[in-house]
Order: C-alpha cells, then sequence, then structure tokens
C-alpha cells in the first residue's frame, strides 16, 4: 500500500480521512480530491492502491464514480470504500454492480475507521507467493505470467509435468505456494498425473500446496477428474483476469493459512519441550527423547555430561533472584552454542544435562574444558561464575541404559565438587572417577 485517493466534497471529510489513513498507514502518500472530475483527472495521471470516495459529491454521483474507476484500464482492480453519512438502500442495492469494495458509515465517527481500515486491509492485503506454472504454450504462458506478476507474484515457469516435478523435488518442502497447471501438457505425463504424483508420491496435502488447474473443457466428466486428481480449483480458458486472480487469492489464503498454523503448532511444541528461562530442552524432553537419542547408533560414542553452577545459592542471596536468572540464562545460551550437535536440558535448578554425540575421549574432555573456561569468562550481570562437571560415556559402561549414565555422571560431579569445584572428573571403565583435567582455583 504506496498510494491513497480520498475523494470528498467536505474539506473537513478530506482532512479527517488524510489525517487517519496517514496514522494508520505509515509512509503512504495520501492524495485528496473535493469533486469527482478533479478525482478522474487524479487517475488518469496516478496510480492508486486504494481509493475512497464521498456517495454525494458536488459535480456527480459516487457510484457513478466508481463505475468509471471499474471500466478504466489502470484501476479496475483497485479496492473502493464508499463513505457515506447515509448508507441507504440505494447503495446496497447498486453498490456490488458499480464495484463497490466495502463502505463505512461516517455516522459512526471517524474514530471508527481506523480499525474499520486495519480490518479492511486485513482481508484484501496484497498477494504474496511462489506459483509453479506449468504451461506448454509459450504465448498463453507470457500472457498468465504478465497476470500474475501485476499482482506481486513470483511465477516460475515451466513447459511440462517432468520439468515441475524435477522442480518440486530440488526445491525445500514448502518452497512453492501454489502451482497451476493446464490439464493437456506436451510429454509423457498430463496435468492430472502431475497432481497424482504431488498428492500419492510427494504426500502433498491440499492444503500445503494447492493446485489450480486451467482446462478449456467445461465438461462435468472433465471437472470431476480435476477434483478426483487432487485439484484445489479450476479456471476455465480463455482466462479472466478477475476470475483467475480470484481464485488464486482463494488458494493463497488458504496455503499461507496452514503456513500460519504449521508455524502455531510448531512454536506451541517448541515451548513445551523448552525450559522458558534458559531456552535449551527440559527435563520432560529429556525424559521422551533422550533415550531416542541416546540409542540412535549413529550418535554413538555418546557421552553424557552433568553441569552444576558452583555456589548458586550465595549467588541468588547477594545479588538476587533476577540476577541468578540473569546468571542462568547465560548458562543455557552457551550451552545451546556450544553443543547445536547434541542435547542440552536443564535437569533442575542450577544443574543442567548435555548429551554430546559421536565424541572420542579425547574430543570429550576438549569440550568440556572448552565449555568450563567459557564459563569462567561469561561474567553474566558482572557476576564471576564457574561450573563443575562430571562426565561419563555410554562405549565404556556398556550395560548401562541412559538413567545409568546419568547416574554415573553424577557421581563424577560429586567427585568435582568434593575436589574443590571448577573442574571436571570423568567416571572411566570399572567406575574409575578421576579428575579429567584440573582447573586452577
Amino acid at each position: 500500500m504506496r498510494s491513497v485517493l480520498v475523494v470528498d466534497g467536505s474539506a473537513v471529510s478530506r482532512e479527517l480521512l488524510t489525517r487517519v489513513i496517514s496514522e494508520e498507514l505509515k509512509g503512504v502518500r495520501v492524495t485528496s480530491c473535493g469533486s469527482g472530475h478533479e478525482a478522474l483527472e487524479r487517475l488518469a495521471a496516478d496510480r492508486f492502491d486504494l481509493i475512497t470516495t464521498a456517495l454525494v459529491l458536488p459535480d456527480m454521483d459516487g457510484l457513478y464514480l466508481c463505475r468509471h474507476i471499474r471500466s478504466s484500464e489502470n484501476h479496475y482492480l483497485t479496492p473502493i470504500i464508499v463513505t457515506s453519512g447515509d448508507a441507504d438502500g440505494r447503495l446496497l442495492r447498486e453498490g456490488f454492480t458499480a464495484g463497490v469494495t466495502d463502505y463505512f458509515e461516517k455516522s459512526s465517527g471517524y474514530q471508527a475507521f481506523g480499525p474499520f481500515l486495519r480490518r479492511f486491509l486485513d482481508r484484501h492485503a496484497g498477494l504474496t507467493g511462489r506459483v509453479l506454472y506449468v504451461e506448454d504454450s509459450h504465448t498463453v504462458a507470457a500472457l498468465t505470467r504478465k497476470i500474475l506478476e501485476r499482482h506481486n507474484l513470483r511465477a516460475e515457469h515451466v513447459m511440462s509435468a517432468e520439468e515441475a516435478l524435477q522442480l518440486v523435488r530440488a526445491e525445500p518442502r514448502g518452497a512453492f505456494d501454489l502451482v497451476i497447471t493446464d490439464m493437456a501438457l506436451k510429454g509423457e505425463l498430463s496435468g492430472g498425473d502431475l497432481l497424482h504424483v504431488l498428492r500419492t508420491q510427494l504426500r502433498y496435502f491440499q492444503e500445503e500446496l494447492p493446485v489450480l488447474v486451467l482446462t478449456g473443457d467445461e465438461g462435468v466428466n472433465t471437472q470431476l477428474g480435476v477434483f478426483r486428481a487432487g485439484a484445489n480449483d479450476f479456471v476455465s480458458k480463455p482466462l479472466v483476469e478477475e476470475i483467475l486472480m480470484a481464485r488464486v487469492r482463494l488458494l493463497l489464503t488458504v496455503k499461507h493459512q496452514f503456513d500460519t498454523l504449521k508455524h502455531q503448532a510448531q512454536a506451541m511444541q517448541r515451548m513445551a519441550v523448552t525450559d522458558s528461562l534458559t531456552g535449551v530442552y527440559n527435563r520432560h524432553y529429556l525424559a521422551n527423547e533422550g533415550i531416542r537419542f541416546a540409542a540412535d547408533k549413529r550418535n554413538q560414542p555418546l557421552w553424557v555430561m552433568i553441569v552444576d553452577l558452583d555456589h548458586f545459592k550465595q549467588i541468588n542471596d547477594n545479588h538476587g533472584h533476577l540476577t541468578g536468572d540473569v546468571v542462568l540464562t547465560a548458562i543455557g545460551q552457551l550451552l545451546s552454542e556450544r553443543f547445536p550437535d547434541g542435547l542440552p536440558v536443564r535437569f533442575g535448578g542450577e544443574e543442567f544435562a548435555v548429551l554430546v554425540p559421536r565424541c572420542s575421549r579425547q574430543q570429550a574432555g576438549e569440550r568440556a574444558e572448552e565449555l568450563r573456561a567459557a564459563v569462567a569468562s561469561l561474567k553474566p550481570a558482572g557476576v564471576s561464575i564457574s561450573v563443575s562437571i562430571g562426565i561419563a560415556c555410554a562405549e565404556q559402561h556398556p550395560d548401562a541404559n541412559l538413567n545409568a549414565l546419568m547416574a554415573l555422571a553424577d557421581k563424577a560431579l560429586y567427585a568435582a565438587k568434593a575436589a574443590g569445584r571448577n573442574r571436571i572428573y570423568v567416571n572411566d571403565a570399572r567406575n574409575q572417577i578421576q579428575p579429567l583435567l584440573q582447573a586452577a582455583g
């Protein structure tokens, strides 16, 4: 939304509408006119994304102006809002045929125009999306792509179903928002075959990847075949831009709603398994996914680290619980950064656990020491902190399940704390607990 035209015979109304539009649409250019003829001159010389007009103008009827706009080359699809102090039966009877998109009753007060405009723009937001367009006629494709691109859509054109499937398979899932395909295509596969592969082999739901079919056959059997193959909708040839774009808008809305719900579900799932303070996984996630992670042979040799913040009670007592939260958050962020291949978990209070995959003893020791040193240099909220770490390896304890392995690492942790803290102990084979690398202090 870059430019808006306001047409009203009342200077006060023009000023109020202009002010509300400027407040709601930051950076938009608002042009105002006091008559229908002045509006027509502006419309002929410039391009507008939204038009508002009074129902009664000094020199012409507002609905006449709407009809003229709908017959113009540049603005026949531009949304039109009629603002009226008396939305009488005539507006309701003739508004549709005149091309009115919506109307606002001035009797509601101009303070209500802002919320009205926000709702209106939500319903008539500009189109966005990436379209895969399958058409074997260069002439038809050029005309249709021009229509799609005029509505700000990115259209990638291919000539055959084979090329379309190759492109879909090569791109990440969800890369396309809509497929538009002709039913009759040159090559071994038809548009129906393309639909069949998308729905049955690639398992794209209709909401996940809507498909609009273009067909020159309006017969009932053809329509049934289109829907049976998994199309969301179809448009008959020759194409009418308004009909095509109405169907495209509807299907893109379906796709965007699917994406929104999918992202919301993913966000809720992340919230359910994530510790809200530190950002690492919570204990519930460890109980459900840790066993699977540990049992995966691709993660072997697997190490368990138990990380405990030293003297955390003193931090809370001396600096306050808010500072303690800042410290815990910093530890969580550090674990997430240093173990992107692992499974960092807030185990409880100031204690964390990390499942570290595919490490030799030397590598595990180096990563544990790097973590200990990084914590010592953090100083979150100006507080000096340190951690004690206990580690154990599944390969050295082949009979231990995940719970037993964590208990072994926990014993090593207690040894590290008993030895003076800020150090790392390992529980080796035959349960020999010894310092891996002792730190100063």
